[in-house]
């Protein structure tokens, strides 16, 4: 989720769920410790559960990053074994780590030692020729013995040769059969399922065996999945929020940080999948993508954009389906 995740998108996120736990973007120990710390730490309150995402391998760098998330505030500190990225293969770090257990699992026992957040792992089922469940058992085992307990792992292997990040997050076969199997062996920890979860009903799904799900791009280009999750997964009464009310509650922050001299379409680009499938998608999409990096592009052009989509639509709720009116491609929208 690297350039996707950063304190904007997590802060519309929240208007939508106050439950679920948000992830930074990976970040490297080299930025954090040697660039421009609030950038990559900072982040507000109302973000809460959040965990610090690390891409990193060298066991000192990472127990001074995991001591600064404590300093700053998260709730959980992440090591990530899993992104097949060139950048991260150049630093020996990312999906690489899978091949050196060891050094993950030196790496996870500074982090530890460190800080009294909770530490988890998150990687592959396997990388290149490394795809065994033996190696998979093996890694994941080792690991624990530094006192981690808590996996997420996304069920399908990278290949670091040959496939563009891209192609590694939808080539390689999901292999959910491999994650079961690795929660049936290790009952003692927590395993956590990644890839291909597109819906709360798939994650509910895996809930059935996993002790939890993580959605990922879905919920960056379908957004409004989320509103339903403290509802349907962790049981709350409270009745899930409407696209309008989450826009909305959206503004006052891009207001604020309008004022800061952020452009407007920094914030709002985060939004734009949050009518996806519904009349007034296009509208929306096109009004911010088209008129959001304007110089001195403000709220009227979010207020532009919510004029393009049926009412019927902005207050539907979670479940509920909007009443389909006449073919988007009828309707005028301003230039």
């Amino acid at each position: 989720m690297l350039d996707w995740t950063d304190r904007h998108c997590r802060t519309f996120h929240r208007t939508l769920t106050r439950r679920t736990l948000l992830y930074t973007e990976m970040v490297t120990t080299g930025a954090v410790l040697h660039g421009d710390r609030e950038r990559h730490l900072g982040f507000g309150v109302v973000e809460h559960p959040l965990a610090l995402q690390l891409g990193g391998s060298d066991p000192a760098a990472l127990a001074e990053c995991a001591r600064m998330a404590e300093d700053y505030g998260y709730d959980e500190v992440n090591l990530n074994c899993g992104c097949p990225s060139d950048r991260v293969q150049s630093g020996a770090f990312g999906a690489c780590l899978m091949a050196t257990p060891d050094v993950v699992a030196r790496a996870a026992e500074a982090m530890r030692h460190a800080t009294s957040l909770p530490v988890t792992v998150k990687h592959r089922i396997g990388i290149d020729d490394l795809d065994s469940y033996g190696h998979l058992a093996h890694f994941v085992g080792t690991v624990a013995q530094s006192g981690v307990t808590t996996f997420i792992v996304h069920a399908r292997k990278a290949w670091l040769s040959g496939l563009s990040p891209k192609e590694n997050r939808e080539i390689p076969p999901l292999r959910y059969d491999v994650v079961q199997r690795l929660k049936a062996e290790f009952p003692h920890l927590t395993v956590v399922l990644n890839g291909g979860i597109l819906s709360l009903d798939a994650a509910q799904d895996a809930l059935a065996w996993a002790d939890g799900a993580m959605i990922g791009r879905a919920a960056y280009q379908d957004p409004f999945l989320l509103a339903a999750a403290d509802r349907d997964l962790f049981g709350e009464a409270a009745t899930p929020v409407t696209r309008r009310e989450a826009t909305e509650a959206y503004l006052p922050y891009v207001a604020a940080q309008l004022a800061q001299g952020q452009p407007l379409n920094r914030m709002m680009k985060h939004t734009l999948g949050l009518f996806a499938g519904q009349p007034g998608a296009r509208h929306w999409k096109r009004t911010i993508s088209e008129q959001g990096h304007r110089p001195g592009a403000g709220l009227e052009v979010v207020e532009a954009a919510l004029a393009g989509v049926p009412d019927e639509v902005l207050d539907a709720r979670a479940g509920e389906t909007a009443p389909q009116p006449a073919p988007e491609t009828a309707q005028l929208s301003p230039a």
